[in-house]
């Protein structure tokens, strides 16, 4: 790595530092790193000098090390760490390399050209403005049981999100919510042969800041930033390493528990709890009454045809 790179990732982790305690740091007089810095800047990176302080990054930089380093050394998922400027998916290169990676790689991407959701639904993404990562899992278990992992996904990232935003909100199956507005989406893909999962890998994409542009005129449904629900400029780097560790935890209790420590907690946050909602399960529409999450974490609506159980499709909350 060299210098420059690693005064970088100091920045990221450190937020502040002076130049003394800096120079110190990588082995380096003080004119140089003024010289690295002043480089540095017609490179096109935001560096400021606060007086009486030291040295601060303008920009909110994804970096690996800034993850990692918040991360206990117990956590299986974000062991690996990789972070790239632009991509086409970083769930489609994690699924392309999976049989290469370890079990927990995480690979973050600043910009996504060819994001997605769910339904084939494209998911915007652009340099600075959101936090978009994939995480490649290898779980020993049966396909039919990963069903509930992106419900699982949903309720990490809501306990990251819950104490900067109270306001938030879970939506059957795995999107996050703020007064109706989505905040963050998840999306599973699974690679697998009869009875047996080869890799999992889970996208995570979540609004950090609008769009200097505003939201895309073309989104199906109201869009929301954290910076403006919350009410405060947010790391992203703190984010991811607050979401990852959550995430490891209530993975490794999925594993051994399955789903059921987790169906309260969803029922809690879910917006369509009690509620009369309208489902697409991909054959048609489901009327009906939300009535509870199982331990699969299917759907359990009392319609006027009785108690139906749905296990995907796109829900609709109506009035």
């Amino acid at each position: 790595m060299n210098t420059r790179q690693l005064i970088i990732d100091t920045l990221c982790q450190e937020g502040m530092i002076s130049g003394d305690r800096l120079a110190q740091k990588l082995g380096l007089s003080r004119s140089a790193i003024w010289k690295h810095m002043q480089r540095l800047r017609e490179n096109g990176v935001c560096i400021e000098a606060v007086p009486g302080r030291g040295y601060r990054l303008c920009e909110d930089l994804l970096n690996a090390g800034a993850i990692q380093h918040r991360l206990p050394d117990s956590t299986r998922i974000g062991r690996t760490i990789e972070v790239v400027a632009e991509v086409r998916s970083t769930n489609s290169l994690l699924l392309e390399r999976a049989e290469t990676l370890e079990d927990g790689f995480v690979l973050l991407a600043d910009k996504q050209t060819q994001g997605r959701g769910r339904l084939g639904r494209q998911w915007h993404s652009e340099p600075g403005q959101s936090l978009t990562f994939s995480v490649l899992l290898k779980p020993d278990c049966r396909p039919e049981q990963a069903v509930s992992l992106p419900l699982v996904v949903a309720c990490s990232l809501h306990r990251s999100l819950a104490a900067l935003i109270p306001a938030v909100r879970l939506k059957w199956p795995n999107d996050l919510l703020v007064r109706g507005a989505k905040l963050a989406g998840i999306l599973m893909e699974m690679r697998a042969e009869p009875g047996r999962i080869q890799a999992i890998v889970v996208g995570i994409g979540m609004n950090i800041r609008q769009p200097k542009q505003g939201w895309p005129p073309d989104l199906r449904q109201p869009a929301v930033d954290i910076e403006s629900a919350a009410g405060c400029a947010v790391s992203r780097n703190m984010l991811a390493a607050s979401c990852l560790q959550a995430l490891d935890e209530d993975y490794t209790a999925w594993l051994t528990q399955g789903f059921a420590p987790f169906r309260d907690y969803w029922w809690r946050f879910h917006l369509g709890s009690d509620r009369k909602v309208r489902v697409h399960d991909g054959h048609g529409y489901i009327e009906g009454i939300a009535r509870s999450i199982d331990e699969q974490g299917g759907l359990v609506l009392h319609t006027e045809t009785g108690i139906r159980r749905i296990l995907a499709g796109d829900l609709e909350l109506l009035p």
